[in-house]
């Protein structure tokens, strides 16, 4: 059969400060064509220019990336201030009504970084605008300078719930992964079962429970050199093998394991 079809939400830029773009980044092509063996295909961030219905016939899994604007606060009944940084309304109404309908269905969906907070606001949660300013909390961002092999590299452990979904399917309890976020879950939402902790308590993996499909969502960067590292090509080879599951017209099994 031909390969499941697997929506990347894509982000706005700007090319050369005046051309306005919707793009999404190179990895997370590769990681969807190579490790999920699926069809990658950009979707723009723009409610004005897709419908939720048509992206899930065209779909057979949808991958919400990170990015740097953050959901908008007002999305979990906050005040916007500075420390909240920048933002795309448009990918917020994209986003966390096509997360909820994939929820709904089964779909599959797999959330990284803006994407893992955007599946706990699509939920009811919050966020912190800032982890890094919290007590005992250390610095989760991205390294300001370096090569990206320096920025991308493995920083900090996480621990997964013994028997939970990701524990099964990484086939350990503790991994090694980058970080790369400022933000981070302060409420989780309805449903929403924190599987994985960073040592300082951020949570770094959740799923929603009773979904019935594929609901997974990580803070780190697996789409950095996906196809190699042991903790990411599981990862996305679940996500795909649930994508083909659904273009077959099943139900993935993956959160059977919860």
């Amino acid at each position: 059969m031909a390969r499941p079809v697997i929506g990347i939400i894509g982000n706005h830029y700007l090319i050369n400060d005046e051309y306005p773009a919707h793009a999404a980044g190179q990895m997370n092509c590769e990681a969807i064509a190579e490790v999920c063996d699926a069809l990658p295909m950009i979707i723009p961030s723009c409610p004005s220019l897709v419908d939720i219905p048509a992206l899930m016939d065209a779909c057979d899994g949808f991958l919400f990336t990170g990015g740097r604007p953050n959901v908008h606060p007002e999305e979990y009944g906050e005040e916007e201030t500075e420390a909240h940084g920048t933002f795309d309304r448009s990918r917020d109404r994209v986003a966390l009504p096509l997360i909820r309908a994939c929820v709904e269905a089964g779909q599959p969906i797999l959330g990284v970084c803006r994407g893992f907070q955007e599946v706990n606001v699509a939920m009811g949660g919050t966020l912190y605008p800032e982890i890094r300013d919290l007590p005992g909390r250390m610095n989760h961002r991205m390294p300001p300078d370096g090569t990206l092999e320096e920025k991308f590299e493995l920083r900090h452990e996480v621990t997964f719930t013994k028997g939970g979904p990701f524990h099964r399917l990484m086939g350990a309890e503790v991994v090694m992964t980058n970080t790369l976020h400022g933000q981070g879950i302060k409420d989780a939402g309805a449903r929403i079962v924190i599987d994985g902790l960073a040592p300082d308590g951020t949570p770094e993996a959740i799923y929603i429970k009773d979904a019935p499909g594929f609901a997974l969502s990580v803070q780190w960067h697996p789409e950095y050199k996906a196809s190699e590292d042991p903790v990411s090509r599981p990862l996305f080879a679940g996500f795909g093998d649930a994508a083909r599951s659904w273009a077959k017209g099943e139900r993935p099994a993956i959160l059977k394991l919860a």
